[in-house]
């Protein structure tokens, strides 16, 4: 006979503190019994000042995890969200509050993060750089075809006959489950309506939308790109070939707009989405977009990665040219290089800019935007960070004078770590989108660089994600 499971704690009039990192709202909880000690709640869909009762979901030795059953008090600092599927689809999980308060709590995040998880001595953190479009900032959005559409509990409860097809986002923790888009409020039009008007074609014309439980229907996923320039891409991904059904929906995008530069296709039969090891066809138009920056042109094609946030990564990146100081005799290194972006946005300031990245794609692409700019001052090489850079490659290059890291969320190895220390460079400039790992990686600078400035950046309004940038001097 099974064990039964030990019933989870229900709580009343609960009084939301504070934020998490993830997003989730804080609260403290006596626990009662002969203990009676304090734990922290995790507590979903809920924001500082609401009071609610709610149940415990998840119960470990130092916090819970709970959703709110029922408000008892909505908190002043709520705002109504914009977008109607808010709470649903699973993104912009902030959008109940004010744009201003989720700077604060952003920039209190990191600050946080950093004096807790680093331990170190700490200047006051510059005031965080707001984005400059709170909606509609983003330049990349993919979707998902499901048959498989997610149902609200009105729609549940209705019995009648429903149309199961949607055209959107995969909801938390439900993988075959997807919200049927109306409105997204993430990319300006004309984004939603090629969404619409794709989904509408599909349902006139029989087209079936993907099952992903047992992998099969013809259309799977949609991609649209688009950039500061007017340039526009979509690229649809099928489940396999039907030539004479994949060329009438890609006719009838083309016709209806013809303001798409780039019409794209992949057919990807694999059992996941992603598309980057598969090759993407050119149905009409470029196979690539430009974004712009400054006097800068960057080509981006179906796989290369850009920051999703144009407008933004441009401050950013103005930031890393600030805290990087450069007189233009420097050789500087940009390790996670990516497509070359940064590096080829401070070439100019610099004698030589050495790019490193582990996916050799992005290192063409940062080559072909160097030659497409006619910057003759860079050179990069891809591989594995841990064993590309090391003193052979430092003898090879020269040792930097500058250091750019932009590592992804898990921070840096320990490895390269150690090979920044022996290169020694006079300041490094670490921007990280995971203040977390950013803390301890500075950590481990601490003996030898003093942290001079610091500056949060938030790249995605409405969300709990937060960049941080940093300057580290060499200690005399």
């Amino acid at each position: 006979m099974g064990r039964r499971r030990k019933k989870l704690p229900f709580y009343e009039n609960v009084t939301i503190i504070d934020l998490a990192a993830e997003g989730k709202a804080i609260a403290k909880i006596k626990t009662g019994g002969q203990d009676d000690k304090e734990m922290i709640v995790f507590v979903i869909g809920c924001v500082p000042g609401d009071v609610v009762d709610i149940q415990v979901t998840r119960k470990k030795k130092t916090f819970m995890e709970a959703y709110p059953v029922s408000f008892k008090k909505y908190s002043d600092l709520r705002v109504d969200a914009k977008c109607s599927h808010f709470g649903v689809c699973g993104g912009c999980k902030w959008q109940n509050l004010p744009y201003t308060k989720q700077l604060e709590y952003k920039h209190k995040q990191v600050v946080e993060q950093l004096t807790h998880i680093g331990g170190i001595e700490l200047p006051e953190a510059e005031t965080i750089l707001a984005s400059p479009k709170e909606y509609f900032y983003r330049n990349k959005l993919e979707f998902t075809f499901s048959n498989r559409r997610w149902l609200t509990k009105e729609e549940i409860a209705d019995e009648s006959p429903k149309q199961m097809d949607a055209l959107g986002f995969h909801i938390p923790k439900m993988f075959d489950k997807i919200v049927d888009v109306e409105t997204c409020y993430l990319q300006d039009e004309p984004s939603n309506q090629i969404r619409l008007a794709i989904k509408q074609y599909a349902l006139d014309n029989g087209l079936s939308f993907f099952d992903l439980r047992n992998d099969e229907g013809f259309l799977r996923n949609l991609i649209i790109r688009t950039s500061t320039t007017g340039d526009l891409m979509v690229i649809v991904s099928f489940y396999y070939e039907d030539k004479s059904l994949r060329e009438g929906l890609l006719n009838f995008i083309k016709e209806k707009f013809p303001q798409i530069s780039s019409l794209m296709y992949v057919i990807n039969p694999k059992k996941n989405d992603t598309i980057t090891d598969l090759p993407v066809k050119l149905f009409a138009g470029n196979d690539h977009i430009f974004e712009q920056m400054e006097d800068l042109c960057f080509k981006i094609g179906p796989k290369s990665f850009y920051q999703t946030n144009s407008e933004q990564a441009y401050n950013l990146y103005c930031l890393v040219r600030e805290y990087a100081g450069l007189t233009g005799e420097e050789t500087v290194y940009d390790l996670y290089t990516g497509t070359g972006t940064i590096a080829n946005f401070i070439a100019k300031n610099a004698r030589k800019v050495v790019g490193v990245e582990y996916v050799p794609e992005a290192i063409d692409d940062a080559r072909v935007n160097s030659e497409i700019n006619k910057i003759k001052n860079t050179v990069f090489y891809a591989g594995d960070m841990k064993d590309v850079l090391n003193n052979d490659f430092i003898v090879k290059n020269g040792k930097p004078d500058v250091l750019i890291t932009d590592p992804p969320r898990a921070g840096m190895h320990k490895d390269v770590v150690k090979v920044i220390l022996n290169a020694a460079p006079e300041r490094i400039v670490y921007v990280s989108c995971n203040a977390a790992t950013q803390a301890r990686d500075i950590q481990l600078f601490d003996e030898r660089y003093r942290v001079m400035r610091y500056r949060p950046v938030d790249m995605f309004p409405h969300t709990a994600h937060v960049e941080n940038i940093a300057l580290l001097v060499k200690k005399s």
